[in-house]
């Protein structure tokens, strides 16, 4: 597009018929009376009289430029106040911020010099114009709610990163983040601002007095006798924290709330204004006003229908008009004040947009009359005026403002020429159009008008003391019920009218996403798809630059009208094409993640990066779906290559760019998000520290060298995208699995593979971020009712506790009908059903699509890693997030895609096509999750047998060189309820705190699989090699988490006894905690195997099982006597009650040591028992004592000894009557008189043994086995044990071949 500066260069299209033979023509139209009239009537006077017949001159077309320069000229040496300084101002006429010299700090500034973000952590910038005497004005528009505080300030005033306008003697500002004013001190002040609110600044020199404005509702006068005098001038000034961001209207623009009395700081184009408001006038004359020829007279037409219908007396008329009116419609503040307004009034009238055919005739007229460098400027002027209004435009209870602007917006695209322009330079490039899909919520629900709409509030108040909604519903009240019926129609008159402005919405996508309008070039469907693939891709690759990233609260409405117009056409053309799938059946087909004909960018696959797996896979690829990679592609390049490249065009890209668009920042620039969405790309970096070390940022462009990708998607056209003759575009490449069948057209696959990684680059955050609201409702509700319980128990004698519990209700009951009014906007914009509906959707597409990937064999690796994201975490955000309001039960299909989800799960966790770290973490913890909630596991009940048994050996392989914490707690989890005293939720000395989020998984209700268990135990006791290894390494696991966690308390004991005051690093409380729950689920684990595989340990006819049960011993000693000691490092840490270390405590541990003693001595036939008790007396470590601790008994010295401290209690576990049933108890019991009775035996019959017949490893066993061929001699259990890791002697090193049983000779 041609840049302002270059109008000049441009021949004006000369109407001017001067001619004898064009006179001669011309008069031939109609009749010289005729036209004279007519020319009378379209071109009045000033005062809209016209001369009587006798006095007016004769008007032809001849003479019609003189009197139309005459025309507009009066008035105009009045009226043009351009070269006057304005009294009261200092400073150049154009208004904007100082960039040069005016600012501290690091801000971006936008390329007009209007709009800022702050980039440092209190920049502040002033503007180029001061005023010292007058009324004066400007606006702020708010982009972001956070810390700002905006006002004016003198040159003197000095600003720095911790003080800005508002902290210095002679600078004032508001802040509305903290509802404050500022001028060195500060006090409350105004009302709280958010995002699309506009702030005006008014400062009154003749009085003394600084007042704002917030939305043009005066916030009173913030300062009076502000220092005024010689050498005292006002600057506009702003200070604003990091990522904050507005832009200024210092009167470019109209005011959208001028005061009465006030002046902008810039003056509007007067005499502009005046000529096109004259030229307006002619203009809609022309359009009331017909010829009839027949007749010989003059009609009035209807406005509505007017039509050019070729007259060429209309044509030339309206042609002289456009010759002053076109260079007018270039300037902003005419296109927002004169043609913005002319073409709203003409929707004003209501109806359908399609029954105001005018707007296209006068778009038509603009092309055709119009320079095309003016129809271009024009247009772009026109949207970012109707973008800007539909921002900044103020929530009102029936949308009205918003409902206007969305409407012209869609008649400007109707317009065919019109928005394949927009779409091609402006709506993505220009413009930040996403922002035409947003609906803002209100912050302030007063002025929303949410009061009328929605009179009666309500909110659920069952709730249980966590947070967690009872389960035991009561009966509601006759009351109640009546309250949430009112509120609930409120409810739904607000989604009526917010669906309004969402089916508008809809309506310019489906008018972007038009693919039949092929007229003049290529159809706007495929210039939009290369559009919204740089638009991901910038939010993709530059997740650290907030300037370009798409707010994610504008990237969910954005998701949601992309999703229904997909559908509509989708559907469209199944109806037209009915072998095709319908939307309810939508998938991507995996050749589109493999083919190179949709750029991904770098994102993650599968298997690894792109280059990789198209070195690794060629062979695959070129025989599954005969795809040929060219050689050059897998050719290597360096990073100092990449450099190269991207530096080298870099230069020649700016070498070639002409220097006046360089100066207004060039046609690469791309907007920013955070200051203005209307204005061009913040690229000027203004720092007060290190100017000249800022590189400026590299726009992407079509001429980096390397990017070959990029190009081919800015220059594919509807050939490459849906085939033909016999080419297959997109779907190029079709691997022997996937069904050839055509599912729809190719463009609307490549949008549907487009909103799907839209949700995951940021619309799954922002739906977890919007729940904080429901959650405040929650909290205040129950605040409410324990207030309310209360007062009801109130003595009357203390009437000032009860005062101040009303006092307390009252502002509780406010903040309740205040935020029961935003939760009903919310779940209406955000989390009402048809959004939900849309998200499921989303769901099972990522379902579909996954399991026709996985069918590829290998190629499922091109696949990228957001589909498996996205179906994760749309499914976590339909049973978290919308649950609140709509149920997922109901929706349809929920079973199957539940079940079909569980295999997904079940399978990839352990996929090893799958190679990246954080989504196989991904699927572990999702898998996790999925088995805590009782709907959910039965859905993984249900998936194939085989599957189930997969997933059970994938969750069974050894815990050594893979993240094995989760697949500890899945099993946890299929054993819950079914272990000793492990029937829990939260531990019993937790009951009495709040959980942190009642929702959590680890806080559901146990719900343990029996049939899963089954399928462990099968597996473990049919491969003999798959039990050993794994438990094996749960020893291993076991004996390092606890060994971390005694290290841990160790230290944080010692800290805690220093006198000095001190604190123990709470990430070290938090990875002491970590140990010891780890420890426990390992126990847990330990005795799920014991339970279910009890042969494993005590079956010796089994390799490895006598090992086993030694180590497994061992291990329960060593915790049992580290545990239960008496006055032990244990009981001191959890004494001391650190935050953090809540769950820390005696019963989750030695509750799992007892299970799995219980199930080996007392639970099993005879010989096992003997075998496990045998086992357990012989360790070294093993004290009668610790069994004794389990049910309170103590030693009589450990009973003298802490007789003074007569208050403290005793672990037993017939405390935990609630947690541990009886016939568990008695187990105990009789587990401990059979210890108490085999260890008194033992100790009768066992024989002194000297130190020399001893294991030289473990001191503890007699000398057993000698081995091959070194002859070194230790017990059998030292080592079997060593030898599952190492093959190597513990003495020579030697590799050991074979191990003999060693008997001592009874000579020796």
């Amino acid at each position: 597009m041609t840049s302002r500066g270059a109008g000049t260069a441009f021949s004006r299209k000369n109407y001017r018929l001067s001619t004898e033979p064009e006179k001669a023509r011309v008069t031939g139209i109609v009749n010289s009376r005729l036209l004279n009239d007519y020319l009378h009537r379209v071109f009045t006077n000033a005062d809209g009289n016209q001369p009587a017949a006798a006095y007016r001159k004769h008007l032809t077309f001849q003479n019609l430029q003189e009197h139309l320069d005459r025309l507009l000229a009066e008035e105009n040496s009045s009226e043009d106040s351009r070269d006057q300084v304005a009294e009261g101002r200092l400073g150049p006429f154009t208004v904007v911020l100082d960039h040069t010299s005016g600012f501290e700090g690091l801000l971006l500034v936008d390329d007009d010099l209007l709009g800022v973000i702050g980039h440092s952590n209190f920049g502040s910038i002033r503007a180029t114009t001061c005023v010292y005497k007058g009324k004066w004005i400007y606006e702020v528009l708010i982009s972001s709610q956070g810390l700002m505080q905006i006002g004016w300030c003198t040159l003197n005033c000095r600003f720095n990163q911790e003080e800005g306008v508002g902290d210095t003697p002679d600078s004032y500002a508001y802040d509305g983040n903290r509802v404050r004013k500022w001028n060195v001190t500060t006090t409350n002040y105004g009302k709280s601002w958010a995002a699309g609110d506009i702030v005006s600044c008014l400062i009154d020199l003749d009085e003394g007095t600084i007042a704002f404005c917030l939305n043009g509702i005066s916030l009173g006068t913030a300062f009076d006798n502000i220092t005024r005098g010689a050498g005292m001038a006002y600057f506009p000034a702003i200070s604003l924290s990091f990522k904050e961001s507005v832009a200024f209207n210092f009167g470019s623009r109209p005011l959208r709330y001028p005061v009465e009395g006030y002046r902008p700081l810039q003056d509007p184009p007067v005499a502009d204004l005046v000529k096109a408001h004259k030229l307006l006038g002619y203009l809609k004359n022309v359009i009331h006003i017909g010829i009839d020829v027949t007749e010989g007279k003059l009609v009035e037409k209807d406005t509505s229908m007017w039509q050019l219908q070729g007259e060429p007396t209309v044509l030339i008329t309206l042609a002289h008009i456009f010759n002053y009116f076109s260079p007018l419609m270039c300037k902003v503040y005419l296109v927002e004040d004169v043609l913005m307004t002319f073409l709203l009034s003409i929707l004003e009238r209501g109806g359908a947009v399609e029954a105001h055919p005018l707007i296209q005739q006068l778009l038509d007229l603009m092309w055709l009359l119009m320079e095309e460098y003016e129809v271009h400027e024009c247009l772009k002027q026109l949207l970012m005026s109707l973008l800007r209004a539909y921002r900044f435009s103020p929530i009102i209870p029936d949308l009205g403002l918003q409902i206007h602007y969305l409407r012209l917006t869609i008649a400007v695209l109707k317009h065919e020429k019109s928005r394949k322009y927009l779409l091609s330079n402006v709506l993505f490039d220009v413009l930040r159009s996403v922002v035409f899909f947003y609906i803002k919520s209100p912050l302030r629900v007063e002025e929303a008008g949410l009061q009328e709409l929605i009179p009666t509030t309500w909110w659920p108040n069952r709730f249980t003391k966590e947070g967690k909604e009872s389960k035991e519903v009561k009966e509601e009240s006759a009351e109640e019920r009546l309250r949430r019926r009112a509120y609930e129609r409120g409810c739904q008159r607000l989604k009526k009218r917010i669906e309004v402005v969402e089916g508008l919405q809809v309506q310019i996508l489906k008018l972007l996403l038009n693919n039949k309008d092929r007229g003049g070039g290529e159809a706007s469907r495929y210039i939009f798809l290369n559009k919204f693939r740089k638009f991901l891709q910038e939010n993709a690759s530059n997740r650290g630059n907030l300037t370009v990233l798409c707010p994610p609260e504008y990237m969910v409405c954005f998701l949601h009208r992309l999703i229904a117009a997909l559908r509509f056409f989708w559907d469209g053309h199944k109806a037209k094409t009915p072998a095709t799938l319908s939307s309810e059946e939508a998938y991507v087909p995996p050749q589109l993640f493999y083919n190179g004909k949709v750029d991904y960018f770098d994102l993650q696959r599968l298997g690894g990066l792109l280059s990789h797996l198209k070195k690794t896979l060629k062979d695959d690829l070129a025989a599954k779906a005969n795809v040929l990679i060219d050689p050059a592609e897998l050719q290597a390049v360096t990073m100092d290559d990449l450099d190269e490249d991207e530096e080298s065009a870099t230069s020649a890209a700016q070498s070639q760019r002409p220097s006046a668009a360089l100066a207004i920042g060039g046609a690469l620039a791309r907007p920013g998000w955070l200051s203005s969405p209307t204005l061009g790309r913040a690229n000027r970096f203004l720092s007060t520290a290190a100017v000249s070390l800022m590189n400026p940022r590299r726009p992407l462009g079509t001429l980096e060298k390397i990017k070959v990708r990029t190009l081919s998607v800015e220059q594919r056209t509807e050939e490459d995208i849906e085939g033909s003759h016999g080419n297959e575009g997109l779907l190029l490449g079709r691997p022997p699995e996937e069904p050839d069948q055509p599912i729809t057209e190719n463009s609307l696959l490549e949008v549907l593979d487009g909103i799907v990684m839209m949700y995951n680059l940021s619309v799954h955050q922002q739906l977890g971020k919007m729940v904080g609201v429901s959650d405040d409702v929650n909290e205040y509700a129950m605040a409410l009712k324990d207030t309310e319980e209360k007062i009801s128990r109130c003595p009357k004698r203390r009437r000032d506790i009860h005062e101040e519990l009303l006092k307390s209700q009252k502002v509780f009951s406010e903040k309740l009908n205040h935020l029961s009014r935003r939760l009903a906007w919310i779940n209406v914009t955000i989390y009402s059903k048809e959004k939900m509906q849309d998200v499921y959707w989303l769901l099972r597409v990522c379902i579909r699509t996954i399991e026709h990937g996985d069918r590829t064999g290998s190629l499922f690796a091109f696949m990228p890693e957001f589909y498996l994201s996205v179906a994760m975490n749309s499914y976590s955000a339909l049973k978290n997030y919308f649950s609140p309001v709509n149920s997922m039960e109901e929706l349809p299909g929920y079973e199957e895609t539940l079940m079909r989800l569980a295999a997904i799960l079940a399978k990839h966790f352990a996929d090893s096509r799958i190679v990246g770290t954080d989504i196989r973490d991904s699927l572990m913890q999702a898998l996790a999750s999925y088995v805590c909630y009782p709907h959910s596991l039965r859905a993984v009940e249900r998936i194939p047998e085989e599957q189930r048994i997969s997933m059970m050996k994938n969750l069974l392989a050894p815990y050594e060189q893979r993240p094995w914490a989760q697949t500890n707690w899945i099993l946890v989890r299929l054993w819950r309820g079914c272990g000793f005293g492990y029937r829990y939720t939260r531990l019993p000395h937790l009951l009495k705190t709040k959980p942190e989020d009642a929702s959590l998984p680890s806080l559901q209700k146990p719900c343990p699989s029996t049939l899963l268990q089954r399928h462990m135990a099968d597996l473990l006791r049919s491969d003999r090699d798959l039990a050993p290894s794994f438990l094996n390494s749960v020893l291993n696991q076991l004996n390092w988490a606890f060994s971390e966690f005694i290290g841990m308390i160790q230290e944080i004991q010692q800290a805690a006894e220093r006198l000095e005051r001190n604190f123990v690093d709470s990430r070290q409380l938090k990875v002491c905690a970590t140990c010891f729950d780890l420890s426990v689920s390992l126990l847990r684990v330990l005795e799920m195997t014991v339970t279910l595989a009890p042969e494993i340990f005590l079956d010796w006819n089994r390799p490895s099982s006598e090992l086993l049960l030694r180590r497994l011993a061992q291990l329960l000693n060593q915790v049992l006597n580290r545990v239960t000691a008496e006055r032990n490092l244990f009981d001191r840490v959890v004494n001391l009650r650190l935050p953090g270390l809540e769950s820390v405590d005696h019963y989750p541990i030695l509750v799992a040591v007892t299970g799995i003693l219980v199930r080996l001595l007392v639970d099993t036939d005879v010989q096992g028992a003997e075998r496990a008790t045998a086992v357990l007396l012989a360790d070294p470590c093993f004290q009668l004592r610790s069994i004794q601790y389990l049910l309170g008994h103590t030693e009589p010295s450990a009973l003298a000894a802490a007789a003074p401290a007569t208050d403290k209690r005793h672990f037993s576990l017939h405390t935990y009557t609630e947690y541990i049933s009886a016939e568990e108890l008695a187990k105990v019991d009789k587990m401990l008189s059979h210890l108490s009775e085999e260890s008194k035996q033992a100790a009768a019959t066992t024989l002194p043994t000297s130190e020399e017949d001893l294991c030289p490893i473990c001191y503890a066993h007699p000398i057993s086995a000698i081995f091959r061929p070194c002859s070194h001699k230790s017990c059998k259990a030292c080592i079997n044990q060593h030898l599952m890791n190492n093959k190597d002697c513990f003495f020579c090193k030697a590799t050991i071949t074979g191990v003999d049983d060693f008997t001592k000779p009874a000579s020796s």
